[in-house]
Order: structure tokens, then C-alpha cells, then sequence
């Protein structure tokens, strides 16, 4: 009888540090665009790690064209088989009252909202003089107004009850540079500077804002052509990094566990983690008497000139295979 007891304590024990390991128990999250691919599996991670959650997504095609409730319904079905929590968002992030209303869904049904993943975009990529404006415009509110509208409407919440995590995505087109995505990039690195001033403005409330840059498969990646080998083989590469390698820091940084950790930009790739920099002074050149064109062409720019970043791309910066 001793032995029946003593082995169900350590059973019970057992069961009570398996409840306790679940990364966001309690906890209501917000995941837009998480309908397929990288926004899928953070949902589907976030729900498993005992948060509840609220899967956001219109349903549209890659370049933002078209609804449909179909992927964000499977997502939240999925959740639900397997014993977690959640409910359907089909509002669009692009402007301010929708995406309001995705927060109000998580206080409405959940009682309260704990973090935010501003994981929504669209691809309109067009070499810079042929974009139009209305792809430059399309991209830049989904991505950067997008993650403002939805972070805006948590952050009173947030304020209010002294805590909360934002996970905004970037990207190295935008951290790096690539061609025919200066809209794409534009909003990227706009979405860096959004989510610093987050941190810095919001730290008082023990309320947290980072950044990840993904290197994952997804339909969005899925419209970069393969016309040349190079390119197959490019995305080859790309294809097999999934988009589950991604889930793993959201839901960390979404956790109390990174309570310390706000105002940083990370990279996943496959099995790697990268912190990412961010600008700082490099060199500097002084005179006294002040400068003219003239002794800048001269002096100041050959001085500087070896500290210049080439014009690299994320593959040049990132030329060696996954691991």
C-alpha cells in the first residue's frame, strides 16, 4: 500500500511538472495571418503550450486579393482536436477598425489578452521602377500599419494591466537587402523601428516588443521565381527549412520565461538562432574648421569608404546551407 502511494505521489508529481512546463498556461494570444504556413504553426504551438488563441486570417490569396474563412476554421479545427482552445478571426489588419477588432474578439470571449503576434503579409514584388504605388501602398499596410493597428489596440490592455508580449515579424529584405522588394523591405525594416520604440516607450509597464526575421517555406516565399538553376536550387534550400522551426522562439518570447528579453531582433534558420544588429556608429571623420564639398570628396569619404556595406542580399550574407 506504501509502494501504491509513494507511486502515485511521483505519478502525480509528475502530471503537476507536465502542467507547469506549458510555456503560455493561462495566457490568450493573438496570432494574425495564422491561417497557413509560418502564422499556422505558431498558432498551433501557442495552443499546445496551453494559451488560448485567437488564429486571425482573411483567407486571402499571397497578394492579398480574395477572402476566404476556410484556413483560419482548419486551423482552429486542428487546435481543437488536439484538447487546446481557440477561435476564428477573419478581419483584415490593414486598417485600424478591423484590427481593432481582433483584440476585442480575445477580450470578448477569452476575459483578457496576453500577447500579440503581428505576423500577417502579402508579396506584391515588382523591380523598383515598374512597382506601382498601389503595390508600394498594399504591402506597406498590411506589414508595417498592420502590426501598428493590432499592437495599438492591445497596447491600452496592456498598459492597463502592466504586462504583455508583442512578436512583430521583419525580415532580411528589409535587415539585408533583395531585389524587386522595396515595398516588402520598406515595411520590414519600418516594422524594426515600430517595434525598438514599443520596447523603449512601453518597458515602464513591463510590457515587451521584439522582432523575428524567419527563414522558413511559406506561399509568400513561394512567388520567387525558378526560371534560372541558380534560382531552383535557391529555393530548393528554402523548401526544406519548415515553417515549424519558427514556432518555438515566438512562443518563448510570448512566455514569462523572456520577461527580460524586449527590443531585440532575432533570425531563425532551420536549427539556428541569430541575434540580429542593429545600427550603431561604425567610423567618423572630424575637422575643425568644418567641411566643403570639396574636402569631403577628398578627405571625409575615402575615410569612410572602407566601412561601406556592399550592396549585399540576404543570399550573400547567408551563403552557406541551413543547418
Amino acid at each position: 500500500m506504501a509502494a501504491f502511494a509513494s507511486n502515485l505521489t511521483r505519478e502525480n508529481s509528475a502530471a503537476g511538472r507536465s502542467r507547469v512546463a506549458k510555456a503560455l498556461d493561462g495566457k490568450v494570444v493573438v496570432v494574425t495571418g495564422a491561417g497557413r504556413g509560418i502564422g499556422r504553426e505558431i498558432a498551433l504551438l501557442c495552443a499546445a503550450e496551453g494559451a488560448k488563441v485567437v488564429v486571425n486570417d482573411p483567407g486571402g490569396a499571397a497578394d492579398g486579393s480574395g477572402t476566404s474563412a476556410a484556413p483560419a476554421e482548419e486551423v482552429v479545427d486542428e487546435i481543437k482536436k488536439r484538447g487546446g482552445t481557440a477561435i476564428a478571426n477573419f478581419e483584415t489588419v490593414a486598417e485600424a477598425i478591423p484590427a481593432s477588432k481582433i483584440v476585442k474578439m480575445a477580450t470578448d470571449h477569452f476575459g483578457k489578452l496576453d500577447g500579440v503576434v503581428n505576423n500577417a503579409g502579402i508579396l506584391r514584388d515588382m523591380i523598383f521602377h515598374r512597382m506601382s504605388v498601389e503595390a508600394f501602398e498594399s504591402v506597406i499596410k498590411v506589414h508595417l500599419m498592420g502590426s501598428f493597428y493590432v499592437a495599438h489596440a492591445a497596447a491600452r490592455l496592456f498598459r492597463e494591466q502592466e504586462s504583455g508580449s508583442f512578436v512583430h515579424f521583419t525580415s532580411t529584405s528589409g535587415l539585408v537587402g533583395n531585389f524587386g522588394q522595396a515595398n516588402y523591405a520598406a515595411a520590414k525594416l519600418g516594422i524594426v523601428g515600430l517595434s525598438k520604440s514599443i520596447a523603449l516607450d512601453m518597458g515602464r509597464y513591463h510590457v515587451r516588443s521584439n522582432c523575428v526575421s524567419p527563414f522558413a517555406w511559406s506561399r509568400l516565399i513561394g512567388t520567387i521565381p525558378t526560371e534560372t538553376e541558380e534560382q531552383k536550387k535557391r529555393v530548393a534550400k528554402i523548401q526544406a527549412m519548415g515553417p515549424e522551426k519558427i514556432a518555438p522562439l515566438c512562443v518563448y518570447l510570448l512566455s514569462d520565461a523572456a520577461k527580460d528579453v524586449s527590443g531585440q531582433i532575432f533570425a531563425v534558420r532551420m536549427n539556428e538562432i541569430y541575434l540580429m544588429s542593429q545600427s550603431r556608429p561604425l567610423r567618423s571623420v572630424h575637422r575643425a574648421e568644418g567641411w566643403t564639398c570639396e574636402t569631403i570628396a577628398n578627405q571625409a569619404i575615402p575615410a569612410l569608404k572602407p566601412s561601406f556595406y556592399p550592396l549585399d542580399r540576404s543570399a550573400d550574407v547567408f551563403s552557406w546551407d541551413p543547418i
